[in-house]
């Protein structure tokens, strides 16, 4: 019978590859406070109570329309709570599914979409904070103006937008990490 038999060749090593010269990769853990973990959906309710609060409190008054500076505030801050209320739902959302949000493309767009209200809300927390210190302390016209009541809101946008600032900082640098 002439039957082939197996021949043995000799198989060259395959060449060394990043990996396998300075070890696997190792991604970051998710930290607390970026998209899809308790942190971060504590930062986003906090984010988003604080930006109602300040709303609530200068749509409340009946003379915010006065100044430019207070009807950019509500704009401003209307649109950080619903950003932060869409975000908090999507980490909600993680959550239950247990899922990772370390998507480049999603990160992207949270890091963005942070930059943007928060810079927003900072400026109109800052305008808003020097007409109330107009009103108040230059032209001494508080028992006419609803101060106590302005500069509640806009203590409510500055918080607001610390805590929006830590969500943006966790976002840039799961960002800058990938």
């Amino acid at each position: 019978m002439n039957v082939s038999r197996p021949a043995v060749h000799p198989v060259e090593a395959p060449p060394l590859t990043e990996a396998a010269v300075h070890g696997p990769r190792v991604r970051m853990k998710d930290v607390q406070g970026m998209p899809g973990t308790k942190g971060g959906l504590f930062l986003r309710l906090s984010q988003f109570s604080f930006a109602i609060i300040s709303v609530s409190v200068m749509a409340t008054t009946s003379d915010f329309r006065s100044a430019t500076a207070f009807s950019y505030l509500v704009l401003a801050v209307g649109l950080q709570s619903l950003w932060s209320l869409t975000l908090a739902f999507v980490d909600i959302y993680a959550l239950l599914v247990k899922r990772s949000l370390r998507n480049y493309k999603a990160i992207r767009l949270f890091t963005i979409g942070d930059g943007i209200t928060s810079t927003l809300t900072f400026a109109a927390a800052c305008a808003s904070a020097g007409i109330t210190v107009l009103i108040g302390n230059d032209l001494n016209k508080c028992a006419f103006n609803h101060c106590t009541r302005f500069e509640t809101a806009t203590a409510m946008a500055f918080i607001s937008w610390f805590a929006m600032s830590l969500s943006f900082l966790m976002n840039f640098w799961s960002l800058a990490s990938q």
